[in-house]
């Protein structure tokens, strides 16, 4: 029981590391709206793992020295992320509109330090610097989905590297609650396409996987005949060598041997040309009907006797 608690724990703990920073706009003033149909700065947090992951209590602050400044709250079934999943907050300082409103707000024109603190309040999750020259309707993302560097490296604290600006035009997707990296095309197939422009190559390997398939059936079943025959050669030979009379050697049993027991069987079982369970009544065609047969009347009138 316990050694069970220690893993749901450890798995939770672990889950919380995969939450991260993955795109901020400070000046919204032209991009998505709340369900309020209002503008404000936003911050959008991912699910880095491939598992489900609540992200309640935790806490996001732009204040490092206020770790606890806004608090998930509980209850909200929206805040069970599902694996590789999006969420957005409005940094509007109104929480009083729901769970996914920050109390407090970004300021443009200069550098927005935001924190993700676990439960504890204790424990630095994720970091984010947003630059001060982050120009209005601009976001800042990274550059693939919840990849911003190797977190144990404590010389490289917010990898700016792997972060870009974003016009939603020139220099990149604005993508809020969505995926950072836009893929119009599969490079894999284009290369593949390239490479195999008439899908000759495509077809022998499609026909080759076929092909491969049928052959290893051929084989399982092959010897799985042989074994299922030695189990029965085996099991038979057990059964003679009970008795006195048993002889010296077993042989398998021919083909035309196990014909005939199928044939007997076949005969046996199927005795009959009609089922058991259904009953036939086959009409009989007569020229008369003995009911109306005038032999079986009174020709005469019965003479009447006194005694």
């Amino acid at each position: 029981m316990l050694a069970a608690l220690f893993c749901t724990i450890s798995a939770f703990a672990q889950g919380r590391k995969g939450l991260v920073f993955n795109e901020v706009m400070v000046q919204n003033d032209s991009n998505c709206l709340d369900a309020y149909g209002r503008r404000h700065a936003w911050i959008e947090l991912f699910n880095s793992t491939r598992a489900s992951m609540q992200i309640s209590n935790v806490y996001i602050t732009n204040d490092k020295s206020v770790p606890t400044m806004y608090g998930v709250p509980r209850g909200d079934h929206n805040t069970k992320l599902g694996p590789l999943q999006h969420v957005l907050f409005f940094a509007d300082n109104d929480p009083g509109k729901g769970t996914f409103h920050l109390s407090f707000e970004l300021t443009p024109g200069v550098d927005n330090h935001i924190y993700l603190f676990d439960a504890d309040g204790k424990t630095l999750i994720d970091e984010v610097v947003v630059p001060a020259n982050l120009p209005a309707n601009c976001s800042y993302a990274l550059k693939h989905d919840g990849i911003s560097g190797d977190k144990d490296d404590k010389n490289v604290k917010f990898h700016p590297e792997c972060w870009e600006v974003r016009d939603g035009a020139a220099l990149g997707y604005i993508t809020p609650g969505e995926v950072n990296k836009v893929e119009s095309t599969n490079s894999s197939v284009e290369k593949f396409r390239a490479n195999d422009p008439h899908g000759f190559v495509l077809t022998l390997m499609a026909m080759g996987i076929v092909f491969s398939a049928l052959i290893l059936l051929s084989i399982c079943f092959f010897f799985f005949g042989k074994l299922n025959e030695k189990k029965a050669t085996r099991k038979k030979a057990a059964t003679i060598a009970s008795h006195p009379d048993a002889p010296a050697t077993i042989k398998g049993d021919s083909g035309e041997e196990i014909a005939a027991i199928a044939m007997a069987l076949y005969e046996h079982l199927n005795a009959h040309d009609k089922e058991t369970t259904i009953l036939t009544i086959n009409k009989v065609k007569k020229a008369y009907s003995p009911w109306s047969s005038k032999i079986y009347t009174l020709r005469e009138t019965p003479n009447l006797k006194t005694w």
